[in-house]
């Protein structure tokens, strides 16, 4: 049976019961559940915190898991990233007080706030800077205020938590983040199934699908707007001078398809949702 890690709380924790409940697994009931056998699937999942994942994974106790790249690389775990789950972006940035930092390199000798050592000391290493890591869990911005730290390494959305404490953001991005799938190397029954079946997931919803008729004098111009994955549908009408087209393409270009397709000539264009896939 496989063995699967699921975020048991936080930012990653819902759509990711989300995702494995669409891509057709059993989820929990009772939210302090701390395991479900799906049977059905061959399955048992086991809600963990999301920082301890990778660890449990990375060990061979479990076999597949899903978590944040972050977590993953901060953990110094043995588990390997092998999907990206396209959700729980984040981006990780240094911050000091205005005008102190300009480049990287002045965080020699300094000390940095963070909640992920690991991955900001791994960076900073890469980097050839020696900075001295202060370890928090969480609230890392009120570092430098506290006298703690003359830098934090934190997580930035737009910026404006940083700015609420009268920090400003220097130097390149550490890490783009987002939720991944990630595994223990062992290849057991059912992990290229969950996997195939998540990537489906993320195809339904990234993807619609787009029907229209259009004349056949006019085909070639609008396949040329919907291409789809691999090539569109086409099927005759009763009147031989038209055809009907189906083709997916991506939601957030949705309307300006229909805007592109309408001006090439097609009509009675129409618009579905996608509830499952496998590309």
């Amino acid at each position: 049976m496989l063995r699967v890690a699921v975020p048991n709380k936080g930012s990653l924790s819902e759509i990711a019961s989300e995702m494995l409940y669409e891509a057709g697994y059993v989820g929990r009931r009772d939210p302090r559940a701390l395991n479900v056998r799906d049977e059905r699937n061959g399955v048992e999942f086991f809600y963990l915190r999301p920082r301890d994942i990778a660890t449990y994974v990375g060990s061979g106790a479990l076999d597949v898991g899903i978590t944040g790249r972050d977590l993953l690389l901060d953990s110094g775990s043995a588990a390997t990233e092998i999907a990206s789950l396209d959700f729980g972006e984040s981006t990780f940035r240094f911050a000091g007080e205005p005008g102190r930092f300009n480049d990287l390199s002045e965080l020699n000798g300094v000390r940095v706030a963070t909640s992920y050592a690991g991955l900001v000391g791994a960076f900073l290493e890469r980097n050839g800077v020696k900075a001295e890591l202060v370890s928090l869990d969480g609230a890392v911005e009120s570092a430098i205020r506290l006298g703690v730290a003359d830098a934090v390494a934190d997580v930035v959305s737009t910026g404006s938590t940083l700015r609420a404490q009268g920090l400003e953001i220097f130097g390149p991005v550490i890490l783009d983040s987002t939720a991944v799938l990630i595994s223990s190397g062992t290849d057991v029954a059912g992990s290229a199934t969950l996997q195939r079946r998540l990537q489906g997931v993320l195809v339904a919803r990234q993807y619609v699908l787009i029907d229209y008729d259009v004349p056949l004098a006019l085909l070639d111009a609008a396949t040329k707007v919907t291409p789809g994955i691999e090539s569109p549908t086409v099927s005759p009408l009763q009147d031989p001078a038209w055809v009907a087209v189906r083709s997916m393409v991506r939601r957030v270009d949705t309307n300006h398809v229909m805007d592109e397709l309408h001006a090439v000539g097609a009509r009675a264009i129409l618009v579905s949702a996608i509830h499952a896939a496998r590309i």
